[in-house]
């Protein structure tokens, strides 16, 4: 039963993330497309969770952990970029 509900919340968020690149290809301004990279990673995390989860692995929990603080940091890189025209003052 366990393995059936973690295949299915793998294809969902899957799913999730190929509608990500939709928005992100179809995204109006610069904004739209630092949000929609933001949940990709927030995707992929959770995919990598998933995935140490259904084989029992505990090494992507560290990984997931380094992308969360790298996705963090670059979308505050982004926005600051956005906001002040560079990101080193």
């Amino acid at each position: 039963m366990l393995s059936s509900a973690l295949t299915f919340a793998i294809a969902c968020f899957a799913l999730a993330l190929l509608l990500n690149l939709w928005r992100l290809a179809t995204a109006p301004s610069m904004p739209d497309r630092i949000l929609t990279v933001d949940t990709m990673v927030i995707n992929i995390i959770a995919l990598i969770v998933l995935y140490g989860a259904q084989t029992g692995t505990t090494t992507g929990l560290d990984i997931a952990m380094l992308l969360a603080m790298t996705g963090f940091v670059s979308t505050i890189a982004f926005c600051k970029f956005l906001l002040r025209g560079g990101i080193i003052e």
